[in-house]
């Protein structure tokens, strides 16, 4: 199974979502993410990087943009707003049937989005770290009755 997170930028939900993911080292399951708008190469936002080495999760990240490669990739295409949903499924309309927003997808077809912390302070962060990975272990426990 070929997961990808997305979000805007590439720096902070997305490649958290990858990490924390990653972290639980399931077999047979791979993870990217990437960004709608992203800047290639750009690295994780210093506060992402803080409460990820704060909680203990190895990363290394750098921003990648959004296109066929990664869509054609994945498996299953986990977004953090439906903006984002919207988006991919207007640019690449095959998706159609593996986009899907995180809490979507986790929590029984909620429309909530997570929230972006970007630019904000490492406290908005955190609360962002929290809820992915709640998101996080629920889609854990879908990947494993599957």
């Amino acid at each position: 199974m070929n997961i990808l997170f997305v979000c805007t930028g590439n720096t902070c939900r997305s490649p958290m979502a990858e990490v924390i993911l990653k972290h639980k080292q399931l077999n047979d399951v791979q993870v990217r993410s990437a960004g709608i708008y992203a800047m290639p190469n750009a690295e994780m936002s210093v506060h992402a990087q803080q409460v990820l080495n704060e909680a203990n999760m190895a990363h290394q990240h750098l921003a990648t943009q959004l296109s066929t490669t990664e869509v054609e990739w994945a498996d299953l295409i986990l977004t953090m707003t439906t903006a984002h949903k919207d988006t991919i499924i207007a640019n690449f309309p095959n998706t159609e049937n593996k986009v899907f927003t995180l809490k979507e997808y986790t929590s029984e077809g909620s429309l909530g989005n997570v929230v972006d912390p970007y630019g904000g302070h490492k406290a908005i962060y955190e609360e962002t770290f929290a809820e992915l990975t709640a998101l996080i272990e629920q889609l854990v426990k879908i990947l494993e009755k599957n």
